[in-house]
């Protein structure tokens, strides 16, 4: 703690004795116990029945989270993604037979896969998110 004028010592006194109605000499007791509290001292330790009481009251009693792993999330079908991937398969496809052979949609939403000139090719869609304003 920061250290205090006499005049704000002087003021915190009179708090002290105003509030809790206690003498001047009390309140220099009180307020010497804050200090020694504040730095760590341990003025009023706890028998260890007190300690046992205190250790259970700080221990939430609550139920425990119960956890569903098993259940999968259902997604919603994006339809502008579907359209986009087989669009663009319909047009690889129009433009090199060889790719309506050996070409595939891997995932309807995200990816197709093909193989043209003996090199194998595989497109991903992303949908960026919206930015944040």
């Amino acid at each position: 703690m920061a250290r205090q004028s006499a005049k704000e010592r002087e003021a915190q006194i009179e708090r002290t004795m105003k509030a809790l109605e206690v003498t001047r000499e009390e309140a220099l007791e009180i307020l010497a116990e804050d200090d020694e509290i504040d730095k760590g001292a341990d003025l009023h330790p706890l028998t260890p029945e007190q300690e046992k009481v205190v250790k259970k009251m700080r221990q939430a009693d609550r139920k425990p989270t119960v956890y569903n792993w098993q259940k999968k999330r259902e997604r919603k079908p994006n339809e502008l993604k579907r359209e986009i991937i087989d669009d663009l398969f319909g047009f690889f496809c129009e433009n090199w037979p060889e790719v309506a052979k050996n070409g595939n949609i891997v995932n309807p939403e995200r990816q197709i896969d093909f193989e043209l000139g003996g090199e194998s090719f595989s497109i991903t869609l992303t949908q960026h998110r919206k930015p944040k304003a």
